[in-house]
């Protein structure tokens, strides 16, 4: 169902923490929304968002889906499935922060619940809005090999899950959307250093069109680091998804030609809100859809597997 683009997108946000104050900042800002309140359990996080935007805290989930169209689900991963369900029972569309949840069941719970009250799940793959990825999609052709670097420091924030399902997951999409094959086989190791979890974690992704993947993740890194190489018969591209910029080499005879990419820098959570907000409006498939959301989680898990079977 479409709604009056001539009226705002009632929006709110289901956590507003390290990242869900992101979600309502975006929604204050943007002229297709109206920041209609949020839900937050912490008394101080609830402050803060109540003293910049003068928005409502609401009481309970209920409320909050009573109010909007269109909400942003950003609590701990382990709870996504706890506040999902309800809110599209109450006909609201969702953005959820990936991943989508902790478990397949749970995934289908959740798109059978948007599908009978027609509803549209987005899941927040936020690299996939990154203008990094808009050029690799229209760059990479039949890719063969590519390895992404996903590194960045600990924080004891998302640690309910581990490294592959907080920071994995994100590159565990980009290859399944740029290789667009079937998955043949998965093989993975990971160690705990900090957390019960793994905290470091290696995957190597091999399709059936013969490419391989080979992803490595770290939160326990003392640098930040989102960088991706796609080699195929045409040369290989480098790209920094954290900058925003890159370089293309190509064979010329014997030689190597080396040439920068044109990439337009932009905000990737409000591009992803944007991407979010139109699909609500025009009753469109969000890129990153619910069904892309529970494929990319079911090939972490499948990682994760590999990795607990191996200590």
């Amino acid at each position: 169902m479409k709604l009056n683009p001539k009226e705002k997108i009632a929006c709110g946000v289901a956590g507003v923490g390290y990242l869900g104050q992101h979600h309502a900042r975006i929604y204050n800002e943007l002229e297709s929304s109206n920041l209609v309140g949020f839900y937050e359990p912490s008394d101080d996080a609830a402050q803060k968002i109540e003293e910049a935007y003068g928005c409502r805290r609401f009481e309970n989930l209920a409320e909050l889906g009573q109010a909007c169209d269109a909400v942003s689900v950003v609590c701990p991963t382990d709870q996504h499935a706890d506040v999902a369900i309800p809110l599209l029972a109450q006909g609201c569309h969702l953005l959820v922060e990936k991943p989508l949840c902790t478990s397949s069941l749970e995934a289908e719970k959740i798109l059978r619940t948007a599908n009978e009250n027609q509803v549209m799940v987005q899941v927040g793959h936020i690299e996939h809005y990154n203008p990094v990825m808009d050029y690799l999609e229209n760059a990479v052709v039949s890719p063969k090999y590519l390895t992404v670097d996903r590194l960045a420091p600990f924080q004891p924030r998302g640690t309910e899950v581990g490294v592959v399902l907080d920071l994995m997951i994100h590159d565990i999409g980009i290859a399944l959307a740029l290789v667009a094959s079937p998955l043949k086989s998965v093989e993975a190791i990971g160690v705990r250093v900090l957390s019960p979890t793994e905290d470091i974690a290696n995957a190597r992704l091999v399709f059936e069109n013969g490419c391989v993947a080979n992803l490595n993740a770290s939160r326990v890194s003392e640098k930040k680091a989102r960088e991706i190489r796609v080699f195929q018969d045409s040369g290989y591209l480098s790209l920094d998804f954290m900058n925003q910029k890159g370089h293309f080499i190509q064979k010329k005879g014997m030689a190597l030609d080396r040439n920068e990419v044109p990439v337009e820098k932009g905000e990737p959570l409000a591009l992803e809100i944007e991407s979010f907000l139109d699909c609500v409006l025009q009753a469109k498939t969000p890129k990153t859809d619910g069904s892309f959301g529970k494929s990319a989680l079911e090939v972490a898990l499948s990682v994760t597997q590999k990795i607990e079977s191996g200590w």
